[in-house]
């Protein structure tokens, strides 16, 4: 598959890595394919952020990031759901931060296996399930697209198509698989709201 990717989509690839190694994470998250395409600055995914002015609120989506991070990795609508069953997603963090420290719930750090090496085949880090169905999910919208290459575009398509924490960050920014479809097809003066 990943002879398909372009060399935007590549780049893109490489600084979720990078993302994952410089926070520690074990796994390669979608959150990092998504902070990757936000600081990628080229190609058609990158753009089509630009236009719907997310980039401009970079600092809101790692901070809506770092939120989820903190709740486990549940999105907004799983700690809603939560509530409507009487637990408190929020408390419940609190009460194991106090216990154990600040981000003590969101998991996949180095620290936690304690000797900081990469992969455990000594190479990059493994992706995680959610980053796996984001680049495969890529794939498949560039077949549906009949386009013989997949690109950052599409990696930033199936980051909204969900579910899971990007989709919802990245719709509560008011970017949508909607919205990109527009700027990509042509309409590049889409501004998010």
């Amino acid at each position: 598959m990943f002879e398909r990717f372009t060399k935007d989509a590549r780049a893109v690839v490489k600084g979720a890595v990078e993302h994952c190694e410089r926070v520690g994470a074990q796994t390669v998250a979608a959150e990092h394919l998504l902070l990757a395409l936000l600081d990628h600055g080229a190609g058609r995914g990158s753009f089509a952020l630009a236009a719907l002015g997310l980039v401009e609120r970079r600092d809101s989506v790692v901070r809506a990031l770092d939120e989820a991070r903190r709740r486990a990795g549940l999105s907004q609508a799983d700690a809603d759901a939560l509530a409507g069953l009487g637990i408190d997603v929020s408390e419940i963090v609190s009460r194991v931060e106090e216990a154990h420290g600040v981000g003590a719930m969101s998991g996949g750090r180095a620290g936690r296996r304690g000797d900081g090496e990469k992969g455990w085949w000594g190479g990059h880090r493994p992706f995680g399930r959610d980053a796996k169905d984001v680049l495969v999910k890529s794939l498949r919208i560039a077949v549906a697209r009949r386009e013989r290459t997949i690109g950052d575009e599409h990696i930033l398509l199936a980051l909204t198509t969900g579910p899971g924490v990007p989709a919802e960050v990245l719709a509560d920014h008011g970017v949508t698989h909607e919205s990109v479809t527009r700027v990509i097809g042509g309409g590049g003066e889409a501004k998010a709201g």
